[in-house]
């Protein structure tokens, strides 16, 4: 029979391990934990920051007047005008300084 290259573990050396295990585990979760509290503090401080900064702005917009609306700029003709164009424009203008 062939003999098996690794030797069976003791029973001794089974439970050495396992308690190591169980101390590391609980050092994760310790470790777990406290990244936690700390994440959620950060998260309360930046919330608390935000909120005061939007309360902030909100003030800051209801004491200021409004703001005046933009006039549109007016769009420019790009095509050619036609004869007939040019002699409705001219009447428009003779009319408007008629009224004037």
């Amino acid at each position: 029979m062939a003999t098996d290259s690794r030797a069976p573990e003791s029973a001794e050396a089974r439970q050495k391990k396992k308690a190591l295990q169980a101390v590391e585990g609980q050092k994760a979760m310790v470790e777990y934990e406290a990244s936690l509290r700390a994440m959620r503090a950060k998260t309360e401080r930046l919330r608390a920051l935000r909120l005061a900064r939007d309360e902030a702005e909100a003030k800051l917009a209801a004491e200021a007047p409004p703001a005046a609306p933009k006039k549109k700029a007016a769009k420019k003709k790009v095509a050619k005008s036609s004869k007939a164009e040019e002699s409705a424009t001219v009447e428009v203008n003779a009319e408007s300084e008629a009224l004037s």
